[in-house]
């Protein structure tokens, strides 16, 4: 047991939990506390020293004090994603304007740099608010990502994955978010950590027959949407991601 317990944040959406299921369910409850809430929120309490380790938009990474990945795991993509796309009911051409969801950092830096390198269009940004997938609508489209984005796939006629366009763009996959620590940890800490993760990823069957989730299906999502390994290929799109957000 350590001398004090860790203070820990990941992300309350259904992609993250094969990262978390053993956590959820006693591993380490006596060296970790575990708290969860959206992707910005997370990674704010990082910066602001409130959690000592989060699951988080990767994009946060050089605003983290002495950020360390301390983790072969994470949320990432080498096929489309489906739960971060841009909704439209018009081509991509014709989208005037953007409302972009405030749950995550990552997503929003990363439709930028698709609308300009990717798509070559510069529509106007819309800040948004709870439920403001009622606002697309003509010209405005919206970014919408997680559980909600997985709800909204068969409501428009448009529908560009984030992750399938930065795929044909850089022949990279796209690390969305990773587990990131704002101090050295100790590593008996860090290694019954990744076991924990490892056993976790283990259990996805156990964790599909666990949600109901009627919108999408989770086999897909869990097994094939989204790549919980932060390999040398992941590690090499996410430092060219960075490269581009911090240009």
């Amino acid at each position: 047991m350590l001398h004090r317990k860790i203070k820990v944040g990941a992300v309350s959406y259904l992609n993250t939990k094969p990262l978390v299921y053993a956590f959820e369910n006693g591993a380490m409850v006596d060296d970790m506390d575990l708290v969860f809430d959206y992707p910005s929120k997370v990674a704010q309490k990082l910066i602001n020293d409130e959690i000592d380790l989060g699951l988080v938009p990767v994009a946060i990474i050089p605003q983290i004090p002495n950020a360390q990945i301390i983790s072969n795991f994470c949320i990432a993509a080498t096929n489309p994603v489906a739960s971060v796309c841009l909704f439209s009911k018009v081509p991509i051409q014709d989208i005037e304007s953007v409302i972009l969801d405030y749950q995550s950092r990552t997503s929003v830096a990363l439709l930028k740099i698709l609308l300009k390198d990717f798509w070559k269009i510069s529509p106007d940004f819309i800040a948004s608010d709870a439920e403001f997938e009622n606002e697309i609508n003509g010209t405005t489209a919206a970014l919408i990502i997680g559980d909600r984005a997985l709800v909204q796939l068969n409501n428009f006629p448009f529908v560009y994955d984030l992750a399938e366009a930065w795929q044909k763009m850089t022949s990279l996959p796209f690390v969305f978010a990773a587990w990131v620590a704002n101090k050295t940890l100790p590593e008996i800490f860090i290694s019954s950590f990744n076991l924990s993760i490892k056993d976790s990823l283990t259990q996805v069957d156990t964790i599909i027959e666990s949600i109901d989730f009627p919108d999408y299906d989770l086999n897909v999502y869990f097994k094939e949407n989204i790549d919980y390994l932060l390999d040398d290929k992941k590690m090499e799109g996410l430092q060219l991601f960075l490269s581009k957000i911090e240009s």
